[in-house]
């Protein structure tokens, strides 16, 4: 056995760097000839280049445009052919309601108007909303709604941990299925390991149950694609959407000793339905048994409120026709007159965004940025510092938060227009996970984001741009060699 392995060796010794050129050229060329935004096109060939046989399983694992991409795309061209009839259908009252937003906040109105003709959603102004920060202010409203369900409970998580709150969650689900209450849960199979193995255990739940995307080893590649949306619908007309999942971690005080700071908002009314058409979206990727809206799932609210009260949402996938939910910020910006003002964990820009803010503020937009003083991840937060001297240079004002870690994803345009959602200001959120936001525009509601902002910024250090250039050196560099990854973070 040793006289045949023994050449074989040999061989591998002398040659095998011959089949290894080969490998490495046939992926590089792959990636070439895949049309890639040229920066992470460049960001792939070095992770290859410089980290042999590491790099080719990252590629492996988080780089390929997989087959599932296609099946993504497909599944979004059938889901828009099977709402266009209604769409049509809405098509006056949509162009009635966007003229009526005009007229409150003029130019603005235009993301509503593009998140129509992109068929994401109908702008509604038949809406109530409450903005809850924190867990501590969003688990006890959310927990009553469930207790009041009546028709239909449809909730989908990044992350639901089965500790305190996600016990109280589960025990009131089974509560109300049992009732009669149609009970609907998606989970993102990556973010909520424990609960797929709870469910695939439990076979006596009335929850109907679903992992997204689940993770096995032959699905390892296409690992890179996770469902980040965090919403609940109610009856069809109560919905929650944020950035705090079902976790201990998001109600403050909590067992981890860190304080969260993050916002959901509560929307009632015809945007409801919206979050509804969103979740069945989601849910008709999964193997769970189908359900058509019109059984009930899609309310129309009498809902009228004294100050206009305009909602819609913005969605996107990998398998989106763009980044969406980056063009509807992008519009925005644009518009903005007085003041921009964004809260995001993971500053890690595109350079659409980059020049859109760098541009806003050498115009006299007063546009404020607030970013955790300490990251979740440390290649993450050395990125996300690199990215950080532009924007001073321009005018930008950077805020640190340092009472704890910042995990809202909101933005506030001119005092007119909010953003609250699940949509970090990166690659990841922009190009590759299943994201959504509201967009909203209330008077009430967008002072009290710029009240929780204005309060928020006493918790933070601002970041001068004369104290920036003081970094050390090997911080800096730091900074640099993770901003490198940062296409592919």
């Amino acid at each position: 056995m040793r006289e045949y392995i023994d050449p074989v060796i040999v061989f591998l010794e002398q040659w095998g760097w011959i089949p290894m050129i080969f490998i490495y050229l046939g992926v590089i060329i792959t990636i070439l000839i895949e049309n890639r935004n040229p920066t992470k096109t460049i960001s792939w060939v070095l992770v290859i280049v410089f980290l042999p046989f590491v790099g080719l399983i990252l590629y492996y694992l988080f780089g390929q445009k997989f087959s599932k991409v296609k099946k993504m795309k497909r599944i979004n061209h059938e889901q828009s052919l099977r709402l266009k009839k209604e769409f049509q259908r809405l098509e006056p009252l949509m162009l009635w309601s966007i003229r009526n937003i005009h007229s409150k906040i003029g130019d603005l109105s235009r993301v509503y108007a593009y998140l129509k003709n992109e068929k994401l959603s109908t702008p509604t102004l038949n809406n109530e909303v409450t903005l809850l920060n924190n867990g501590e202010e969003k688990f006890p409203v959310f927990l009553a709604s469930l207790e009041a369900a009546k028709h239909s409970i449809h909730l989908e998580y990044y992350i639901f941990d089965i500790d305190t709150i996600g016990t109280q969650v589960l025990e009131l689900l089974e509560a109300k299925a049992a009732e009669g209450v149609k009970v609907r849960l998606i989970v993102d199979s990556f973010g909520s390991p424990k609960l797929v193995r709870y469910f695939r255990n439990k076979k006596d739940s009335l929850i109907e149950f679903q992992a997204f995307l689940p993770v096995t080893f032959t699905s390892l590649a296409n690992s890179n694609y996770r469902n980040h949306r965090k919403i609940a619908i109610i009856d069809g007309f109560n919905a929650f959407i944020g950035g705090i999942n079902i976790s201990d971690r998001y109600i403050n005080p909590n067992s981890h000793k860190l304080y969260w700071r993050d916002t959901s908002v509560q929307i009632k009314g015809n945007a409801a339905s919206m979050f509804q058409i969103s979740f069945w979206n989601s849910w008709n990727q999964t193997e769970g048994e189908p359900f058509q809206l019109d059984e009930g799932y899609i309310k129309e609210t009498a809902i009228v409120s004294e100050d206009l009260s305009a909602v819609a949402i913005a969605s996107s996938d990998p398998g989106s026709l763009g980044p969406f939910n980056m063009e509807a910020l992008l519009i925005s910006i644009g518009e903005a007159n007085e003041s921009i003002r964004l809260c995001t964990p993971y500053y890690i820009p595109t350079d659409e965004l980059a020049t859109a803010l760098k541009s806003a503020a050498a115009a006299g937009v007063k546009v404020e940025l607030m970013v955790p003083l300490e990251g979740d991840s440390w290649i993450v937060q050395h990125a996300s510092l690199s990215f950080l001297k532009p924007l001073l240079e321009r005018g930008v004002q950077v805020y640190r938060y340092k009472r704890g870690f910042l995990h809202a994803k909101t933005a506030i345009i001119d005092g007119k227009i909010a953003y609250v959602g699940t949509v970090n200001l990166d690659f990841r959120s922009f190009y590759i996970n299943y994201e959504v936001a509201a967009v909203i525009s209330n008077k009430a509601f967008c002072k009290s984001m710029e009240d929780q902002f204005e309060l928020d910024k006493q918790d933070c250090e601002l970041v001068t741009l004369k104290e920036w250039k003081k970094r050390k050196p090997w911080k800096r560099g730091i900074d640099s060699l993770c901003r490198l990854l940062a296409p592919l973070l």
